[in-house]
């Protein structure tokens, strides 16, 4: 007889464990495949982040004339700092170093935008620059120095294109973005990933939207992420990892003396139970 219920309580204990493995295992592994779902999906559309008020632009101008164009490149030899470095901001938008990749650049010497959505070049004076992409602001920059340049070159980047990414990762902080575009797996990639204890299911991305602040869900267990408007990341987006429970738990010292007490009456019940045999 004791060696029948020894057996059950072995099968039991068996059964508990390999269900705990397989919940775990899809609560953890990212793009799982829906039931019937197809390996093709549509991706959403790319995100080509506006100039605004407040931003800082870096506009590298070259022409077959150097001596003539470093008028215009007032910032070419001032030093950018970045967390272990220093590079000449012509180098800015270069891809930051994977070892040191948080608060890339904490002070960007570059063209301000002001609150009329306009900046001041040399000679050129006043160019409105918000609303536009930075392709079309290349554009209309390039018209202006045509009066002043011969066969002129012009870029135009974004350097203070940056999100914050909190909560369950292993490197929380805030993120410049030297090419403009980051999807949320990307983003979590720059943060080392979510720690065990992040809610893969229900992941927060906070979005500033004409004033107003929007909250987006994403579930990254699923491949519906992959067409979510939150897959690309906007300029400024805020991604927060909830905590799960079993963070909950491990900070909770009732959580953590819970089942040493439940294991504990178990094995007294148990023995109650036999000595009354």
């Amino acid at each position: 007889m004791k060696k029948n219920i020894y057996h059950y309580f072995f099968i039991l204990f068996v059964s508990v464990i390999g269900l705990s493995s397989c919940v775990q295992q899809k609560q953890i592994a990212y793009f799982q495949k829906s039931l019937g779902g197809s390996d093709t999906l549509a991706v959403a559309q790319a995100y080509i982040p506006k100039i605004q008020p407040g931003d800082i632009l870096d506009i590298p101008i070259g022409s077959l004339n150097p001596v003539a164009s470093s008028f215009f490149n007032p910032y070419s030899n001032v030093p950018v700092k970045t967390d272990n470095t220093t590079t000449p901001s012509s180098m800015s938008g270069a891809t930051a170093p994977v070892s040191s990749p948080s608060l890339v650049q904490s002070s960007a010497p570059g063209y301000l935008v002001d609150a009329n959505g306009n900046i001041e070049m040399p000679l050129v004076g006043t160019v409105k620059v918000a609303g536009l992409t930075t392709i079309a602001a290349k554009d209309t920059i390039k018209n202006r120095v045509k009066l002043f340049l011969k066969e002129p070159t012009v870029n135009v980047r974004l350097l203070n294109y940056k999100i914050s990414v909190l909560g369950e990762v292993q490197r929380p902080s805030v993120y410049v973005i030297p090419n403009e575009t980051i999807t949320l797996p990307e983003a979590l990639g720059l943060a080392g990933d979510m720690t065990i204890f992040g809610k893969r299911d229900n992941v927060l991305v906070i979005r500033d939207n004409n004033g107003k602040k929007e909250f987006g869900r994403i579930d990254l267990n699923s491949r519906e992420v992959f067409s979510s408007p939150y897959y690309y990341l906007h300029a400024n987006d805020v991604v927060y990892v909830e905590p799960s429970k079993g963070r909950i738990a491990q900070t909770d010292k009732t959580y953590q003396l819970l089942p040493i007490v439940i294991s504990a009456l178990s094995f007294i019940s148990i023995i109650v139970v036999y000595s009354k045999r």
